[in-house]
């Protein structure tokens, strides 16, 4: 009884002394300096910090049938789910990271029996101190290894499984905020196509309308048949954009619904493009608080933290290491006796101090290479601020420009929808021709056409904008 008393001092000593002299050669992380401006270029004035980013997704989208969309991708989609995946990969390697500083604890149990030949050496030396040359050996022990934190090694691996798992974590966040921004700017432009298609195939009875007084006009010989060849061209030109904005329309819905994870099919939708606008007055918050609101730009910081952590690994494997191994159990020559207590009983400790000399410039490479590596995170890190700031800047003078854009092509086209119903009328009192009446009706499809096109662009550039300054993973 003594004895293991006096074993598991001796365990405790040694335990003691290494947590006594540990510490950690890895260098804390901090924050490389930004050049972070105070406000984005020609960005509207900040109401709050975090601005538009701060709104979740189904705040941001109030309508119905996308909240439907964007539902059913966020629960289907397979980028978004395999991104899933990466991050219960990662969250299994830091939860045995956590584990590292306890002890290794293993049982083994092994019975042998062995009889050397009478006449050998072995043989003679058992008949005379054992009495027999038939051997047996049986032994149970528990055993236990612990390698000391000295230089702070395990926890440096810890931290780097962190980091990495919080990586996956925002990697998982930036697949969603993209998948949300996707389905919202394809909803858009399903909604351009529904209106553009009306356009056209109200254009088209018009052209109708038109080719039937030319026709009349050519019985009544005021008109050649120039006249009716043209008028008829113009409309064979509205008729072939009706099937094209159908064939888009079916495909757009097909996209829709593969994003979200479903076979193709249909899309009911009870809206109009007309009826979605984008406020005049939002906050972008402040460009600091991308390093928290955008899930790449917080996913390239962990990358940094976990490749520092990961030097801290390199450093201190260049230092001695402790290990403490102890084991303790029982040991019989016969099987009668192997439980025999306190006889077959045994134990025993040791400590290991192990330092690298000489090992080809191994660990000192494995080193270098570590504090590279920190350096290129340095860079992306930098490199996905800068990025985040752009694209908040550009997607601001996108919002702007064509909201002054689609204002223009607005008044454009009630100057050109006027023109032809005066060019109508006039034509009717024969006091214009044919070619104007054709010229003002193309004008004005083209006109209409551009100014939905414009109004989906302007949704997008707000999209665009809410998912650059990191909103949709709320």
């Amino acid at each position: 009884m003594k004895q293991i008393n006096r074993f598991s001092a001796y365990i405790l000593m040694l335990a003691i002394l290494a947590m006594a002299v540990s510490c950690h050669v890895g260098k804390e992380y901090a924050r490389p300096a930004l050049d972070i401006p105070d406000r984005y270029r020609d960005g509207p004035d900040i109401t709050d910090s975090a601005g538009l980013a701060g709104s979740p997704w189904k705040v941001f989208f109030t309508y119905p049938v996308l909240q439907e969309l964007i539902d059913s991708t966020l629960a289907k989609n397979y980028d978004l789910q395999f991104a899933l995946r990466n991050m219960e990969s990662a969250s299994l390697v830091f939860r045995q990271a956590r584990l590292g500083q306890l002890p290794d604890f293993t049982f083994q149990a092994t019975a042998s029996t062995s009889r050397a030949a009478d006449n050998s050496l072995s043989g003679i030396s058992d008949q005379q101190f054992l009495g027999t040359s038939h051997v047996e050996d049986y032994n149970a022990n528990i055993g236990i290894s612990w390698e000391a934190d000295i230089w702070g090694k395990i926890r440096s691996r810890k931290e780097a499984a962190l980091y990495d798992y919080l990586q996956t974590s925002e990697a998982k966040k930036a697949v969603q905020t993209r998948l949300v921004s996707d389905v919202a700017q394809g909803f858009y432009n399903l909604l351009m196509l529904d209106e553009q298609l009306q356009v056209a195939r109200k254009n088209l009875m018009l052209n109708d309308s038109t080719l039937r007084i030319i026709r009349l006009q050519f019985a009544a010989g005021q008109v050649t048949a120039l006249a009716i060849e043209q008028a008829d061209a113009q409309r064979h030109t509205s008729a072939l954009l009706v099937p094209q904005l159908e064939q888009s329309i079916v495909l757009q819905e097909n996209a829709l619904r593969i994003l979200s994870g479903e076979l193709p099919s249909a899309i009911n939708r009870n809206m109009s493009i007309d009826s979605l606008d984008v406020p005049d007055h939002f906050s972008t918050g402040v460009p600091a608080s991308l390093l928290s609101q955008r899930p790449d730009v917080h996913a390239t910081e962990f990358a940094l933290q976990a490749a520092n952590a990961r030097v801290g690994v390199a450093k201190a494997n260049m230092y001695p290491s402790l290990v403490i191994t102890a084991s303790a159990g029982v040991n019989s020559f016969q099987f009668g006796n192997w439980f025999s207590i306190p006889a077959s009983l045994f134990g025993m400790a040791a400590g290991s101090l192990t330092q690298p000399i000489f090992q080809r410039k191994q660990l000192k490479t494995q080193y270098e290479l570590a504090q590279l590596d920190r350096e290129k995170s340095v860079i992306l890190f930098r490199q996905s601020v800068l990025n985040a700031v752009g694209e908040v800047s550009n997607a601001l003078v996108r919002v702007e420009k064509l909201r002054e854009q689609r204002q223009i092509a607005l008044e454009r086209t009630d100057t050109l929808q006027l023109a032809t119903r005066n060019a109508g009328l006039l034509f009717k009192s024969g006091m214009a021709n044919y070619l104007e009446v054709l010229t003002a009706q193309g004008a004005a499809l083209q006109s209409e056409l551009e100014t939905v096109d414009l109004k989906r662009q302007h949704l997008n550039s707000f999209v665009e904008l809410y998912r650059s300054l990191g909103g949709g993973w709320k």
